[in-house]
């Protein structure tokens, strides 16, 4: 069904396309994540029958249904411990990606700064965390949050600048010109040019860095932490061999990333209306 606009004499009434209802969104909602629902479906009975053709000990590899029942029965302990653990996570996340593209924009505005800082960043990158964490856990305390937060900041840094800087400095040339025949100064052409094109690249590089801190603060939690970390209740009961609960924990922290990647779904949906992506993903 269609609208038409009012009659204007002279022109010929355009038809316009009604806004899809909402039948229609969640049919195709349905039908782009059906596919995935199956195959998670399936992956799961695979798994069941597996370990019950196979005759896996639980110790090795629990069934899923066995998960899923010991993970109700722990909900009231790995809930408050996975809330502790996604504190530190997103502390660390918006402490890392906030520096990183404060120092994005001043490495795309000064090239010499660029040059001398980059090789810094590249090997602070490459120190993995299992060295950093006895370090930070000295200088903060082991049960200090701000310990974790540090590791998590250090791990999103180096992702979000690098994919920050390269927004803000591959820009079309031909705007970029167009901009300088207007006398702009830098700070239009940075908010009208240079941070629109880099907005694609930074929510791309905090979808990953959301994961990376998920990853960065449990692993950190493993060097000692509180009792009330999601980590350190993984590691007590897989020393205790009680795997179910720690994979009951896993669920946890799976839902932790997954909540991480939404939120900064819906705020790229919020900040890039405008992008191609978004479009198509409303289509």
């Amino acid at each position: 069904m269609s609208q038409r606009l009012n009659a204007v004499p002279g022109l010929e009434p355009v038809a316009l396309p009604a806004p899809a209802g909402w039948g229609a969104r969640f049919s195709a909602g349905l039908r782009r994540y059906l596919p995935a629902l199956v195959v998670f479906v399936a992956f799961l009975v695979l798994w069941e029958a597996a370990v019950a053709i196979f005759k896996i000990e639980g110790f090795i590899l629990p069934r899923p249904s066995v998960i899923a029942a010991t993970f109700i029965e722990e909900l009231p302990i790995i809930i408050p411990a996975g809330l502790f653990t996604l504190r530190e996570a997103g502390g660390g996340f918006l402490i890392g990606c906030s520096l990183a593209v404060l120092m994005a924009l001043a490495t795309a505005r000064w090239t010499i700064l660029s040059e001398g800082f980059m090789p810094f960043a590249i090997m602070v990158n490459a120190t993995p965390i299992v060295a950093l964490a006895p370090i930070m856990n000295n200088w903060f305390g082991i049960t200090n949050p701000m310990a974790k937060m540090s590791i998590v900041a250090i791990l999103v840094f180096f992702p979000v600048m690098i994919n920050t800087v390269r927004g803000l400095t591959l820009v079309d040339s031909g705007a970029l010109e167009l901009l300088r025949s207007y006398a702009a100064g830098e700070f239009t052409v940075l908010a009208q040019l240079r941070l629109p094109n880099a907005l694609p690249f930074m929510f791309s590089a905090f979808k990953v860095a959301g994961a990376l801190s998920v990853i960065g603060a449990i692993v950190s939690e493993y060097f000692g932490g509180s009792r009330a970390a999601l980590g350190i209740y993984i590691s007590q009961q897989a020393a205790l061999f009680h795997f179910a609960e720690a994979w009951a924990a896993i669920i946890v922290a799976c839902g932790m990333g997954l909540a991480f990647y939404i939120v900064i779904l819906l705020a790229e949906r919020w900040l890039m209306p405008w992008h191609a992506s978004q479009r198509a993903a409303d289509d």
